[in-house]
């Protein structure tokens, strides 16, 4: 009985955890330096956790080596919170054994102190742009945005000249591709150990005090356009970059603001139960009756932010701290196929798989196999299974389009009352 006891409890205590963070390694030489990259401890803050996910899918590490943590705080980036069971970053000097951040916390304390870790890098955003000098409420010493945090000038270390590296990339910054001059990059340092108790708790003082290099980068959140704010993050932690000696590849002109927008808002896909996959970068904000299991769906998505959260008896997708869409589902057994599907599309027989998706310029036909077919917001009277009809767009309605576009489609198979899956049918704008 006292061991069932014990299990509860842990199980009690994992169950109310902060959901885990995730960490990605670019790495091509052990022996070369580490930089840790930390995105969104504070759940609040996007330019910290949008530009980590773009380090992770768009960047190429072709010396040294790079380590990637875009959602530290996972929960709280879903809620658009600073931090919904307390502020993280002020739980690094110590923390409650029953707090929801402690598996999160004690977990990146060990990353950080990693022999292999040479430099950290925390993102952030914060209030105004940070300046010596007072000029009004929103330019003054007392702002953190547009700045390179410090906790002190200096640790004995290769990298612990905090104070001239961290000038050293406000000068390049400052120098090259700004968008606007009151956009220019500061050093603040907040010498925490004679000056600032509340960040005698932070995660940058808690490496500095175990000897480890480490700096806050701050966009400001007064700029509220997000892709300025990840271009600028980016820049900072190419500057960083620079100083280790990490040589690197990226696949889009950083200077080109249009470039970098369209993929800040490519929200990539979805793949459901491995027989579904969804385009999360133009679907509707809701969409009714999704074939799901009672329980234990597993949801894959292609975009480093991307998490689901059930709730509400829906399925809440979120990217980063972007609600993408609802999925109210209804509840099918899984039918486990190994089918092709094959279709007749624009007048050439093709052959495809479940979970794809189908570009078509004029007309379709789903070939009759032993698999019922419902093609959503299509409906013929007398017909069970709507396949060996020739179908256009204009047969479909509207409403039950996937997109904001109505260009995208479903359609569903089932096999003996169990869902087997789906295929999506593109019709793009012509």
């Amino acid at each position: 009985m006292r061991f069932f006891f014990i299990f509860i409890i842990l199980v009690i205590h994992l169950f109310a955890s902060n959901t885990p963070f995730d960490i990605y390694k670019k790495e091509t030489n052990p022996q070369q330096h580490t930089l840790l990259i930390i995105g969104g401890i504070h759940g609040d803050e996007p330019g910290g956790y949008f530009a980590p996910a773009f380090l992770e899918k768009y960047y190429k590490i072709t010396s040294g080596n790079l380590w990637i943590i875009p959602n530290l705080n996972v929960d709280s980036i879903m809620a658009n919170n600073r931090g919904i069971y307390g502020d993280m970053n002020r739980k690094f000097s110590s923390i409650d054994k029953n707090d929801k951040d402690i598996l999160t916390v004690n977990r990146i304390k060990e990353i950080m102190l990693e022999k292999n870790v040479h430099l950290i890098l925390n993102l952030h955003d914060g209030f105004g742009f940070y300046r010596d000098i007072y000029e009004d409420n929103v330019f003054n010493p007392n702002s953190w945005g547009q700045a390179t945090i410090i906790d002190q000038e200096k640790i004995d270390d290769k990298f612990g000249n905090l104070d001239e590296i961290a000038n050293q990339v406000k000068a390049n910054l400052n120098k090259d591709g700004l968008f606007e001059n009151f956009h220019a990059f500061n050093v603040k340092n907040t010498k925490t150990k004679q000056k600032d108790e509340q960040m005698r708790q932070s995660l940058t003082y808690f490496a500095v005090k175990h000897n480890k290099p480490a700096f806050a980068i701050e966009t400001s959140k007064n700029i509220t356009d997000l892709t300025y704010k990840v271009i600028y993050q980016l820049k900072s932690i190419e500057e960083f970059m620079n100083i280790m000696d990490i040589k690197f590849e990226r696949e889009f002109d950083i200077n080109n603001f249009e470039d970098v927008k369209s993929k800040v808002y490519d929200f990539g896909k979805v793949t459901i139960n491995n027989n579904m996959s969804l385009d999360l970068s133009d679907i509707k904000n809701s969409i009714k009756f999704v074939p799901l299991k009672k329980e234990n769906n597993t949801f894959d998505f292609s975009h480093t932010l991307a998490k689901v959260k059930f709730n509400d008896n829906k399925y809440e997708i979120y990217v980063g701290n972007i609600k993408v869409c609802d999925l109210s589902p209804q509840v099918f057994e899984m039918a486990d196929i190994e089918n092709k599907i094959k279709m007749i599309v624009d007048g050439k027989e093709i052959e495809t798989s479940l979970a794809s998706q189908i570009d078509i310029k004029n007309d379709f036909k789903i070939l009759k196999s032993d698999l019922r077919v419902n093609i959503i917001g299509y409906s013929k009277e007398s017909v069970d299974s709507e396949d060996d009809i020739l179908i256009k767009k204009a047969d479909i309605q509207d409403i039950y389009s996937l997109d904001t576009n109505k260009s995208k489609y479903r359609v569903e198979f089932y096999k003996e009352g169990k869902f087997a899956g789906a295929i999506i049918l593109n019709f793009p704008k012509k």
